[in-house]
């Protein structure tokens, strides 16, 4: 790989002659590893040009650190970073200005700190991988995905490839989530009423933003997806947690000033609990006692292996106050982030409006390749691939589970592709993932889905996306005999 030349500067105010300054400049970059070993430099006459300084200058730098192996020279190639130079320190090094402001004071809202569901970027490597939400290449459709990128990349779809849809979106996704995606819901909705976003979290944040004022109550589940719970702090409306049950939302214990009510009812996050039918219609009865509005996160309906899904609750919903959010990067891939928001036209006007202020519109290639594979029923088919697979991982999964005696505590009535588990009293289940994964296991500890502090400590969740379904037994094996290890 061949350095720019533009990366090459001359301090101003430097000292020392051209010749030395140079050869400190080149040096410099060897040592601080912006410049490689192996990479070419720009030649002496393009290097000269940039700084406007004479070729001989340049070339006497080049020669001297030639000499001293911070270069080597390759007949008439040029001259490239040796493989023999020195390796840039294992600190940081030091810049050539210390930072002067005060990042205490100038920092007007803070966004770290949140506590979330973490896993090792590597984990695919662990053998027992029991975690939630990543995709299985085993399963995963490549050839076709990568068929239909192509024909989004044809000279027949330049414009939706090339062109800024400013707050539109690409007009086949819509067709197609329209036509197709939504009816499987019970929903009917126009595109007017429908704004592509960069997955679920995105689609989120985006209605607490429009839905939300510091005044406003947010009632939400507990326990619940973390990333929600972020949103609602940062949007600083008052969050009121609710419990749930093995129902999913209780509309009973919902406080009477909720002014937006956030639920999962299709696979409540995480205890994999749906809601019934009947409870659904005494939600959104209640939603409109509180004249309330409900958003409703309908992840993973596609994954009911067991039974078919239940209406959705935007589908029952005579009066718009359901406001929907769907998601294709949970059954197609993570990396994907693409969802939609499905509302009124005037809670979607001013959705597509924010969007456009903070990133336009997802990636109109993203989209493209979306529809394609959408609409040539090569989603269908993963769904089918994957719902099968799944079923056969859970029923291995439960015997396992069953077998060492472990406890669930909540489980999808309809499929998903997690389990909600419960150690016993006394057990932190922090301790015990630390544990599991010097024996190459991998668990979510249960923690960061609550509310309220402190957190039970002994709950966990078990998915199985992930992992094959030969190694389910043995994970399951490893994980009661750390338990049984804690007490």
């Amino acid at each position: 790989m061949a350095i720019p030349v533009e990366t090459f500067f001359l301090a101003p105010d430097g000292q020392g002659t051209l010749q030395a300054r140079i050869q400190q400049m080149v040096a410099e970059g060897i040592l601080s590893g912006r410049f490689r070993r192996g990479e070419k430099l720009p030649s002496s006459r393009r290097l000269a040009h940039h700084l406007g300084v004479s070729r001989i200058t340049v070339t006497l730098a080049y020669t001297e650190l030639l000499a001293n192996d911070y270069l080597s020279a390759r007949g008439r190639s040029g001259y490239y970073v040796s493989e023999n130079a020195p390796e840039p320190p294992a600190f940081d090094a030091p810049r050539r200005g210390e930072d002067q402001v005060d990042w205490t004071h100038a920092i007007g809202q803070r966004f770290t700190g949140a506590v979330g569901v973490s896993r090792p970027k590597d984990w695919a490597r662990y053998r027992y991988p029991f975690i939630y939400g990543q995709a299985d290449p085993q399963l995963f459709d490549h050839a076709n995905w990568r068929l239909c990128a192509v024909q989004a990349l044809g000279v027949r779809d330049f414009a939706a490839l090339t062109r800024d849809y400013y707050d539109q979106d690409d007009p086949d996704l819509i067709e197609f989530i329209v036509r197709h995606t939504l009816p499987r819901r019970g929903i009917i909705a126009k595109p007017d009423e429908i704004l592509i976003t960069l997955g679920a979290q995105n689609a989120l944040w985006l209605a607490a933003q429009v839905l939300l004022t510091q005044r406003r109550v947010a009632a939400v589940e507990n326990p619940c997806y973390p990333g929600l719970r972020d949103i609602l702090q940062q949007s600083r409306c008052h969050m009121v947690p609710v419990p749930v049950d093995q129902n999913g939302l209780d509309p009973d214990a919902l406080p009477d000033e909720s002014d937006v009510i956030f639920t999962t009812p299709s696979h409540q996050c995480p205890t994999s609990s749906t809601m019934p039918l009947d409870r659904r219609r005494v939600l959104l009865d209640r939603a409109r006692e509180m004249e309330a509005l409900v958003v409703e996160d309908d992840y993973e309906f596609e994954m009911s292996f067991l039974k078919p899904p239940l209406p959705a609750l935007k589908s029952l919903d005579t009066e718009g106050r359901v406001i929907y959010v769907g998601s294709f990067s949970k059954s197609l891939f993570p990396g994907l982030r693409l969802g939609y928001l499905v509302g009124s036209a005037p809670f979607i006007r001013e959705a597509r409006a924010l969007r456009a202020s903070v990133l336009r519109h997802p990636p109109g290639h993203i989209q493209r390749t979306a529809a394609y594979f959408l609409s040539l029923g090569h989603y269908d088919s993963l769904i089918r691939r994957m719902s099968k697979a799944l079923h056969q991982r859970r029923r291995v999964m439960e015997d396992a589970l069953a077998r060492h005696g472990l406890e669930i505590a909540g489980r999808g009535a309809h499929g998903g592709s997690s389990v909600w588990m419960r150690a016993p009293e006394g057990v932190n289940t922090e301790v015990l993932a630390e544990r599991l994964r010097a024996r190459d296991v991998l668990i979510e500890p249960g923690a960061p889905f609550f509310s309220e502090a402190p957190a039970p400590r002994n709950f966990y969740r078990l998915g199985y996306s992930s992992i094959p379904v030969e190694r389910i037994d043995e994970g399951i094996a490893r994980l009661a005999q750390e338990l049984a290890a804690l007490g």
